[in-house]
């Protein structure tokens, strides 16, 4: 119950059934707290050489974070912020992946 509810507190459509422009923002805004997450984990493990720089990371896509509806990926996708890439991982799209 409280998985649904707190669902239907962050996700919200305008009165046509379209989802809301803030609604929008905050998915890709977790989105890209998801992706800058595993690419930090990859840069940080163990077996790197501690004596170099380290590696980048060649992670560029994720699943998508799971309080947001598959709807709400399918219109970001839709709407070119994201890219499909498999079923449930996704790619940013033509932007940097730098923080908003």
């Amino acid at each position: 119950m409280s998985s649904n509810q707190s669902r239907a507190d962050i996700v919200q459509r305008n009165p046509d059934g379209t989802f809301t422009k803030e609604t929008l923002k905050r998915a890709i805004k977790a989105f890209k707290k998801r992706l800058k997450l595993a690419r930090l984990d990859d840069e940080s493990r163990v077996g790197r050489n501690p004596m170099t720089k380290g590696g980048a990371s060649g992670i560029c896509a994720v699943q998508a974070p799971e309080q947001y509806p598959a709807d709400v990926w399918q219109e970001l996708v839709t709407r070119g912020r994201l890219k499909q890439l498999e079923r449930g991982l996704y790619e940013l799209v033509g932007q940097d992946d730098g923080d908003e």
